[in-house]
């Protein structure tokens, strides 16, 4: 079966609906008319009844009905218009009197109908409306009289009404199914330019965007929200494309200086302590390039796929101590001091392998940036409800034009002129990242040949701090 379009079911929808109502209001007008004509006969046929009632007498004791000629006049002046016929009964039910009118027909009494109820009846196959009453002189039961008026007329203008309405329903439903899938094709226009507009963006054509219409209704905002659906997605594969260049270039400069070195070792014969030195530099690259890595996956880890968060009770102190054991040698060896300053006891609800990331990432920078000799403090404590770690060095810092970009992946500030430092450019976007998954407020302060600062602030929606 073939589904109609998008523009049919909406004119369909709309003819269905309006259907019904002109269905409803040619009905309503339909039993309206037939109400008022009937309303209308039926009040001619009390009247009638009235007229009749006072032209009954008693002469001569004998009941006399009407004349002759009040007969004539009373038909001519009425069966052009309206035919009346009037019959007179006796007790017996036996004619007494009728109008000229019926000629040789009679009115048929009808037993199971009540006095005074008027009632549809036929009268030479012709429908009739009639009423049937006792009449009284005196209080005096003497017989019955039968009024009735002919329903031709007002049967054929209720007949032409009721096949007007017949024929001229199914012509309007078409008219307005004809008008209402113009209107609609009109209404949906839009989404033609959005279907349109799809069917050209490609991976490598995000650059075309939905013309918005000039209404702003509905469609202008399902509009806005593909334009802005599609700038993201942009955005994303961008995103995607340099860091896949940087990560390209980042892994090809180890792999290439380790290459170098093994090249020109292998050359000539040397002796043993000159092997050991460059075989021991081709380590430490492999250390860096399995670092790098190690974090290039675990940004992939964030960007591709929703992160899993365990959640448990995570002491921050205990974490704090094992990133500073972990980083204990390298502290001795640039003879930096590092102060750890905790007030308290301080437990939150976090994932503790993403959190000990964070803090590896920060502490080892801190480590990494701040001079010989130089100091590091790191104070947890609790203010408004919420758990602050703060980590200050006294090291090179970074220009305030580059904390922005220090958080984008492989940047490295170009304000640090220290080739001996080496690093991915990662550590600092795998923090952003993290805290962002953990609902961490993340901070950088920092102002070259003064130092930097790093706060985190845990929301108390996370966290449960105990103080001994």
């Amino acid at each position: 079966m073939t589904q109609l379009s998008f523009k049919n079911r909406i004119a369909l929808n709309y003819i269905i609906t309006t259907g019904l109502l002109i269905l409803v209001v040619f009905s309503a007008t339909y039993f309206t008319v037939k109400f008022t004509v009937y309303k209308h006969i039926d009040e001619n046929l009390m009247i009638e009844i009235q007229d009749h009632l006072k032209e009954i007498r008693v002469e001569n004791k004998k009941v006399i009905f009407m004349d002759a000629e009040e007969w004539e006049e009373r038909e001519h002046n009425s069966v052009d218009v309206n035919p009346v016929f009037v019959q007179f009964l006796d007790l017996n039910k036996k004619i007494i009197e009728k109008s000229p009118n019926l000629k040789n027909e009679v009115l048929v009494y009808h037993e199971s109908k009540d006095h005074y109820e008027l009632f549809d009846t036929k009268l030479l196959n012709n429908k009739i409306r009639q009423i049937q009453i006792p009449l009284h002189i005196k209080s005096k039961k003497i017989g019955y009289l039968i009024i009735a008026m002919s329903l031709a007329d007002s049967v054929k203008v209720l007949k032409n009404l009721f096949d007007t309405l017949l024929i001229a329903f199914p012509i309007i439903l078409v008219l307005l199914f004809l008008i209402a899938r113009f209107f609609a094709g009109r209404s949906i226009r839009p989404i033609n330019a959005i279907i349109n507009t799809s069917r050209v963006i490609t991976k490598d054509n995000l650059k075309t965007r939905i013309p918005l219409p000039k209404t702003r209704d509905e469609l202008f905002t399902l509009s806005k929200t593909i334009n802005n659906l599609l700038n993201r997605i942009e955005d994303a594969i961008e995103r995607e494309k340099q860091f896949t260049s940087d990560a390209s270039h980042e892994l090809r400069t180890p792999l290439t200086v380790i290459k170098g070195t093994l090249e020109v070792l292998i050359r000539k014969p040397r002796d043993n302590k000159e092997y050991e030195e460059k075989i021991n530099y081709c380590i430490n690259e492999v250390d860096h390039l399995n670092t790098l890595v190690d974090q290039l996956l675990l940004m992939a880890r964030f960007e591709n796929q929703k992160q899993n968060i365990s959640t448990e009770s995570v002491y921050l102190n205990a974490l704090i101590l094992d990133v500073l054991t972990l980083n204990s040698e390298k502290i001795s060896s640039k003879k930096l001091e590092v102060k750890f300053d905790a007030m308290a006891d301080c437990y939150i609800q976090s994932d503790n392998f993403l959190v000990i990331t964070i803090l590896r990432n920060i502490i080892s920078n801190a480590i990494k940036y701040t001079n010989n000799g130089g100091n590091i403090l790191i104070s947890l404590l609790k203010q408004n409800d919420k758990t602050i770690l703060k980590i200050k060095d006294n090291g090179i810092g970074i220009a305030k034009g580059d904390l922005e970009s220090i958080l984008n992946p492989f940047f490295r500030s170009n304000s640090t002129d220290h080739p001996e430092i080496k690093g991915t450019g990662l550590g600092l976007s795998i923090v952003k990242r993290t805290t962002q998954l953990l609902n961490i407020k993340f901070k950088i302060e920092s102002e070259l040949e003064v130092g930097t600062t790093v706060i985190l602030t845990f929301n108390e929606k996370y966290e449960n701090v105990i103080v001994n």
